[in-house]
């Protein structure tokens, strides 16, 4: 793709929907973008763990699970709509103040075909028995092989600990925060210990990066860098701009780091050394982001809105902004879902950011009480 700045606007434009064209054929739908923040970089001075979630299944629901027998904690997760048995968790925290996520990776080594899409069960079962990074390493060394997976698992805990964990079938590497001379670590949707050159998400990586360095900087990192800023911002690294500012009706959906198939933004808010636990929160916003809001969610407590319903086990909240969705990606016959209109859009951006920052505002008020 051409980059130089006297290439004309109307050949990159061009290329841009080549490209796309070609992408849409092999590229997966599972697409996350993540970051692990260290507490010396964020506002407050408390670790942040983020996940912004594409899926084939955009449909979620936030839900509480309670420990079954003394081993066993309670947590609050991510699911998808209609798992009733709350089974695949696809991010979350528990009680004892451990958290977990994961982004799909595509440059592992190849998983087997009996064993595999087993990421949410070994997230939850983490979520129900893990206390600490250890715990979680315990768990994954435990674990009979294959493994099932093919992730690059986000965990950190209440001891200060954080780390990612590049995991395959036959075990994992991990990438420790404390080792990252930066204070953060992100991954999209390949290993640093993986293929060279292989999986997804670099063009999404360098987004990230970009659009996360103000605050890296001024060490201000916040939830709502991630949920307000990050997570609706269709700032594309290539072309070097954000492209709904240049007066466009529509422009193609394409690495940009919210997608047709992102589900959620999620950020949780972890707690300096000392503090209880229970200080811990999960900002959440159901649904495409940039169409929604954030709830602040504990282990004992979720809004009504985000819970499942009905015999579908859908969030009533999730069918909200998936509404608003529909009048962004409004075109529906042909290839009509790759294409944003951008009025919309900014008009949704606008509304369900101003909510959000109420929410925000207003629940750490709640939380101070």
């Amino acid at each position: 793709m051409p980059t130089r700045a006297d290439t004309p606007l109307m050949g990159k434009l061009k290329h841009l929907i080549v490209l796309t064209m070609m992408s849409m054929c092999i590229a997966p739908a599972y697409a996350c973008t993540s970051a692990i923040v260290g507490g010396r970089l964020t506002r407050d001075g408390r670790p942040l763990m983020w996940k912004h979630r594409d899926t084939g299944c955009v449909d979620n629901f936030v839900a509480q699970v309670r420990a079954g027998s003394d081993d066993e904690l309670d947590y609050v997760a991510l699911f998808n709509m209609g798992d009733s048995l709350l089974s695949e968790a696809w991010i979350g925290m528990n009680e004892a103040g451990f958290a977990v996520m994961n982004t799909a990776s595509y440059n592992l080594a190849p998983d087997t075909a009996e064993y595999k899409d087993r990421e949410g069960e070994v997230m939850s079962r983490a979520l129900k028995l893990c206390r600490s990074l250890r715990d979680f390493e315990s768990l994954l060394d435990g674990m009979p092989r294959p493994l099932g997976v093919q992730a690059n698992f986000g965990a950190m805990d209440a001891e200060g600990s954080a780390a990612y964990y590049e995991t395959c079938d036959t075990g994992y590497v991990k990438f420790d925060l404390a080792d990252a001379p930066e204070g953060y670590l992100v991954r999209t949707n390949y290993s640093c210990s993986g293929s060279p050159d292989a999986g997804f998400g670099y063009i999404r990586e360098q987004n990230e990066l970009t659009l996360l360095k103000p605050w890296v900087d001024a060490r201000t990192v916040s939830p709502e860098t991630f949920t307000e800023n990050l997570s609706r911002s269709f700032y594309h690294s290539l072309l070097g701009r954000d492209v709904t500012d240049d007066g466009s009706e529509w422009i193609v959906d394409q690495d940009f780091i919210p997608r047709y198939s992102s589900s959620a933004s999620v950020v949780v808010e972890g707690v300096s050394p000392g503090e209880a636990a229970e200080g811990m929160v999960m900002w959440t916003a159901l649904g495409y982001p940039p169409c929604s809001y954030v709830h602040g969610v504990t282990v004992d407590e979720v809004p009504d809105g985000l819970l499942p319903s009905g015999k579908e086990w859908r969030s009533r909240f999730c069918d909200e902004v998936m509404e608003r969705k529909s009048e962004v990606f409004p075109i529906k016959r042909g290839s009509g879902s790759h294409y944003i209109h951008v009025p919309s859009l900014k008009r949704h951006v606008d509304e369900c950011g101003g909510l959000s920052r109420k929410n925000y505002i207003e629940y750490r008020n709640k939380l101070r009480r």
